[in-house]
């Protein structure tokens, strides 16, 4: 009896044996939906743990009988510690791959979140949280460098803003989580409980994450590594959403270091607890984020861009009138704002890297950190100089900062546009 075929007909030469060429990540393709998970659980639980203290600044410093300056600085050592190992640790990324990279920065920040509860004195504190900020700083830079290389370029966005929608979930969460366990039973259980909700988070990342299939490793050469940044610091369009990026981070920084000193104040005169709430509105920012991919397919991306500069600084001349209600639609509007042009400008940086994605990354990180420094320290600064409408106006500086690269950009664009074809590729 003659053999029956029932598969695809066989190709001359072609082996039998050999493998489909794997593709890239995309939505409906088997490993995407895990892929998100895995994600958006690792930007919880980092971000939870980095802000994990913020809330508690007055119970810290109460409890270690310190000063307020000396309380923050388990903020500031944590914030710190991650702008400045972020780049080291992308450049260790090419070598030693994403994944592997996030893998143990999770294992470390969460196994040292499990010893800050226990901090004899501010000394070790502070100290534990500089660590912690270290090992956080290898999962954001490593993150959008997985993605980069493994998720279609089309899909880039969304699954980038999910990235970002955990982030803002961590931010929420590491600040509701620690204030109300410490309400009840004292700022150290505040501290290991959102330690053993990261925990669970970094379970989640290690059990769902698929292994990398387009990753290469690079050298480790520092020179090699020195050039790849210059390369990037020379790039015009990385430049200018390495701006974008810090200064979204400045209003940002502004806005929320601020207003709990507003609301405290006449004439709303909010407790403690109900200030600690308006961070719920960072829920807004989760659906923002994960929007922004629909929103640059829309709009592309600059005019995505405008559109979250245009909600931002609706949000903030709302935020002066002096009716509560308003004050909180217009915090709504600045997160919104702030989180989709997050996710643009840092999908963008990844797009936009043909090469070391994690130092581009990386410097985008920087960047973005720098940019809450100085926002907070400079709203700060404001407030208490000059008033809510002085931090108002430091923000709405930063907007305009944004909305004047991004017109740029635009000229730019139309300007390589209009040059003969020999002439861009001589550039």
């Amino acid at each position: 009896m003659p053999p029956v075929h029932t598969g695809a007909p066989v190709i001359p030469g072609a082996s039998t044996s050999s493998s489909p060429a794997p593709q890239p990540l995309s939505p409906g393709r088997p490993g995407y939906r895990r892929m998100s998970l895995a994600l958006f659980a690792a930007g919880l639980a980092t971000f939870a743990l980095l802000y994990s203290t913020q809330a508690l600044l007055p119970a810290i410093s109460a409890g270690l009988g310190v000063s307020a300056g000396q309380a923050s600085w388990t903020v500031s050592a944590a914030t710190g510690a991650l702008a400045l190992f972020v780049l080291p640790l992308s450049a260790l990324s090419e070598r030693f791959g994403r994944t592997r990279m996030m893998t143990c920065s999770m294992v470390i920040a969460v196994g040292v979140g499990l010893l800050v509860p226990f901090a004899p004195n501010v000394e070790w504190l502070v100290a534990l949280r500089a660590v912690q900020g270290a090992a956080i700083a290898g999962v954001p830079a490593s993150a959008m460098a997985y993605l980069a290389e493994e998720v279609r370029p089309k899909a880039l966005v969304a699954a980038i803003g999910l990235f970002v929608a955990g982030n803002s979930i961590g931010g929420m969460s590491g600040r509701l989580v620690t204030g109300w366990a410490a309400q009840l039973w004292g700022w150290r259980a505040g501290l290991l409980a959102v330690a053993l909700m990261s925990l669970a988070c970094a379970v989640a990342f290690l059990v769902l994450l698929p292994r990398a299939r387009f990753f290469r490793p690079a050298s480790l050469n520092p020179r090699a590594v020195g050039r790849t940044v210059a390369g990037h610091l020379r790039d015009p369009l990385l430049l200018r959403l390495y701006g974008i990026g810090a200064l979204f981070m400045t209003v940002f920084g502004a806005v929320y270091t601020v207003i709990g000193y507003r609301l405290v104040d006449e004439p709303f005169s909010l407790g403690q607890g109900v200030i600690g709430s308006i961070f719920l509105i960072y829920l807004v920012g989760t659906v923002s984020s994960a929007a922004a991919g629909k929103l640059v397919a829309r709009t592309g991306r600059r005019g995505a861009l405008y559109l979250a500069v245009t909600t931002t600084a609706l949000g903030l001349l709302l935020s002066l009138s002096d009716s509560l209600p308003a004050i909180v639609l217009g915090l709504v509007l600045i997160t919104a704002g702030f989180f989709a042009g997050h996710a643009v400008a840092s999908a963008a940086v990844s797009r936009t890297a043909k090469t070391g994605r994690a130092q581009a990354s990386a410097l985008y990180q920087s960047a973005y950190y720098l940019g809450s420094s100085a926002g907070g320290t400079l709203g700060a600064l404001a407030y208490h100089s000059a008033g809510w409408a002085a931090t108002v106006g430091i923000a709405l500086l930063a907007v305009l900062g944004v909305v004047s690269i991004t017109l740029y950009g635009s000229h730019a664009a139309r300007a390589e546009r209009r040059m003969p074809a020999s002439a861009v590729g001589a550039r």
